[in-house]
């Protein structure tokens, strides 16, 4: 198949660990909190394909000045980044992620201008996938930065070190990847695999939101003796925490500056650690995930 003629594909999907390590087997690179995304370009064309394998081409214009450098048929493999004050800013590029009207996304594009973060090539007049990933990077090294095209770099074998750095500059994480390793498009493996950094707080529980499929803890941080709403996590039914929320006497009145849908709501007397991405301007948890009760 000729992945650039024939772009019903999906981009290669990272497994997950949640402590950093060294190896001599694997590359290490800073993991960009962006929009995945595949770019297709000629001198004549460019094509954004996201990881789902929706056209989102017509949100960036600006990164069609990228295909001003290019002279060959080629693939590129990264991340669509807005930054802010030197740091990734995911907030800043949902600002333009689900904008429809042209004006609107002109304007954007000319006063919070994305950056495509490049980390791979799947194709330059062929199909590269069965290259090895440092022979794909030898070649990705040819294309020259712009200012709306930047190579990630990467170091060799001192996962933990790289890991260290990011955490002082407060970026989303790093990932690690097997030297020799083939693309695999379609899949998801352990030759790539993403470290977050990951904050953790503890909250209260102020309710709980119950479906046949999960059950939601309604999480709040308490101040001047209110608690104010920051979000839900997902816990498992075989948490002690569930038995204990569960037999709780469900109270009558929001805990929260507002009522929210479906809610059962307890008071507040337990309390859970939750790892976190950042926080939005509403001061919501992103990508919240359960760590265990807070006794």
């Amino acid at each position: 198949m000729d992945l650039f003629e024939n772009r019903d594909f999906s981009p290669m999907l990272l497994s997950e660990e949640k402590d950093a390590f060294d190896s001599k087997e694997f590359i290490f690179e800073l993991k960009f909190d962006g929009t995945r995304a595949l770019i297709f370009v000629s001198q004549k064309n460019l094509v954004i394909m996201n990881r789902h394998g929706k056209n989102i081409t017509y949100l960036y214009p600006e990164l069609q000045e990228i295909k001003n450098y290019i002279k060959e048929k080629v693939i590129f493999d990264g991340e669509i980044v807005v930054f802010k004050e030197g740091k990734p800013s995911f907030l800043k590029l949902q600002e333009r992620a689900h904008l429809k009207n042209k004006l609107k996304i002109n304007y954007q594009s000319k006063n919070n201008p994305v950056i495509f973060v490049c980390f791979d090539i799947l194709y330059k007049n062929k199909n590269l996938i069965n290259n090895t990933l440092l022979e794909r990077k030898k070649i990705l090294s040819k294309f020259i930065d712009n200012d709306y095209f930047l190579k990630n770099k990467y170091i060799e074998n001192d996962g933990k070190l790289l890991f260290k750095n990011i955490k002082k500059l407060g970026l989303e994480g790093i990932v690690a990847k097997r030297k020799n390793s083939k693309y695999q498009i379609n899949k998801r493996t352990d030759d790539w695999i993403k470290i977050k950094n990951l904050l953790k707080e503890s909250f209260y529980v102020g309710g709980y939101i119950e479906t046949k499929k999960s059950i939601s803890l309604l999480l709040g941080e308490m101040k001047n003796n209110k608690l104010f709403y920051v979000g839900r996590v997902v816990i498992s039914t075989k948490e002690s925490l569930y038995k204990s929320i569960k037999s709780s006497k469900i109270i009558n009145k929001t805990n929260f500056e507002k009522d929210i849908v479906g809610a059962n709501y307890i008071i507040p007397k337990f309390k859970c650690f939750v790892e976190y991405m950042e926080r939005t301007k509403t001061n919501h948890l992103r990508q919240p995930v359960f760590r265990g009760e807070d006794k």
